[in-house]
């Protein structure tokens, strides 16, 4: 996240250090309390879900397909409808009480089935017959993708430091770290009935602070980046919760929230549509905040002469430009993220009108407005910071220069001098002996000692004759 210098910013004078530390510290000794008030206790809360069916790795070892028998509703001769193939699949069970044993099952069939070959690694679920405990079926429920995604982890890991070395190791232990915080403190605390919104911003706050000190070190560049970040995560909080009570959001806008409060109740989908919009801003927060603040020291360090209002002006040109790019990011990335959705809405036959303002494509609307809005924001407040805290380092830093002072003229009659002074030479050869210049102006040396009759002399090599 962020630009990367490879160069370290420069260090900040003592007095601006105690400034940022008296206003970051405390900021954090709170994020840290309210996260200690916030943090669940007594552990994850009881949820339907459902019972625990067994599931076993198992490797295919034999496919058979042949051809569907017709439906009931179908002639005869007829291919059922919406099926895939039809057969058997022979599995070895890898792991369990039945590990070594041969199982069949029927091929995988139905809307997002499996398509398996031999040789594959599946996942086996036994299924038991209620009313006949001692009878069991097996299936196949997909893939086995843990080989696979543990080596794109280890490429994605190897990637990083190879090109950020020190810098992507410690991108990768805040990466661990931000994982660390979602899984511990903000997922368990919503779960237990905490406020989605408070917890949201109590653990934005936390992954910021730990990552970006983390990946880009302790420095007064990174603590005006920590400042800017904080104030547009709060900003962006406050019109998230004004958005959705304008637009009466109720956080049902997804199968995925319908299905959640299914297994748990009492949880606050509109709560955690806010905290969903806080966490998803924090990452382009945090790339946008660093940028300016190491925008607005690089220029400071290249030019010292700039004003504040000169660095502001400068800084804010290049984050013009990057708030052009990252907004299109933005709603790309939620465009991305929501195609089914999308491609569900084309099919509908009501009005264009009617289809922006439903609630499933009107939360993604608001969570894209309210996340760019954060994000604008950002840029003024964190260049604003930053060229505060970079003339202030400057102006400490650096003897103050009067511009208006006259400068000290050098002296004519020492440089002519200089320039007609004898060469060096060793101290038993002699020196060639020069006329001074005549009193008027405008011609050479060379030509006042032609016409005074002197002859240039060259130097000799050995003892003079």
């Amino acid at each position: 996240m962020g630009s990367d210098h490879t160069r370290p910013a420069p260090s900040a004078p003592p007095r601006v250090r105690r400034i940022l530390i008296m206003t970051v510290v405390p900021l954090f000794v709170a994020t840290v309390l309210a996260a200690l008030l916030l943090w669940p206790r007594g552990g994850a809360p009881e949820t339907d879900g459902g019972a625990d069916v067994p599931r076993f790795p198992g490797t295919v070892t034999r496919v058979v397909t042949e051809p569907c028998p017709p439906t009931p509703s179908s002639p005869e001769g007829t291919p059922r409808v919406g099926g895939g193939p039809c057969g058997t699949v022979d599995v070895r069970v890898d792991d369990g009480p039945s590990a070594g044993q041969q199982v069949q099952t029927p091929v995988p069939d139905g809307p997002g089935a499996p398509r398996v070959a031999v040789g594959d690694e599946v996942i086996l679920v036994e299924l038991t017959d209620p009313t006949d405990p001692s009878t069991s079926n097996w299936n196949i429920s997909e893939h086995q993708r843990g080989t696979p995604m543990l080596w794109l982890a280890v490429v994605f890991a190897a990637a990083i430091v190879a090109f950020g070395r020190w810098r992507g190791l410690a991108a990768l232990a805040g990466l661990a770290a931000s994982f660390a915080i979602l899984l511990t403190f903000v997922l368990p605390g919503i779960g237990a009935g905490r406020s989605p919104l408070l917890v949201a911003v109590v653990g934005a706050a936390l992954i910021m602070f730990v990552v970006l000190y983390l990946t880009h070190g302790v420095t007064a560049q990174t603590s005006v980046a920590v400042l800017g970040t904080l104030g547009s995560l709060v900003l962006t909080g406050v019109l998230a919760t004004i958005a959705t009570a304008a637009t009466h959001l109720t956080g049902f806008g997804s199968e995925d929230a319908t299905t959640l409060s299914m297994f748990q109740g009492d949880v606050d989908l509109h709560g955690l549509l806010l905290a969903g919009i806080i966490i998803g801003s924090l990452g382009v927060l945090d790339d946008v905040t660093v940028t300016q603040a190491a925008t607005v020291t690089e220029l400071a360090h290249a030019n010292p002469g700039l004003t504040r209002l000169q660095l502001y002006r400068a800084a804010t040109r290049v984050g013009r430009a990057h708030i052009a790019s990252t907004v299109n990011t933005i709603v790309l990335a939620y465009a991305g993220a929501s195609l089914p959705l999308l491609l569900l809405l084309t099919a509908d036959a009501r009005p264009i009108g009617q289809i922006l303002t439903s609630e499933f494509l009107a939360q993604e609307i608001v969570r894209s407005a309210v996340a760019t809005l954060g994000l604008i924001a950002a840029v003024p407040l964190t260049t604003g910071l930053a060229a505060v805290v970079s003339a202030a380092g400057r102006s400490d830093a650096t003897p103050s220069t009067d511009a208006s002072a006259p400068r000290p003229q050098p002296d004519r009659a020492e440089a002519l001098a200089a320039l007609i002074s004898p060469r060096a030479g060793r101290p038993d050869e002699p020196q060639p002996t020069r006329t001074p210049p005549p009193p008027t102006g405008g011609r050479s040396l060379t030509g006042a000692r032609i016409r005074h009759g002197d002859t240039p002399q060259r130097d000799q090599i050995g003892p003079p004759p």
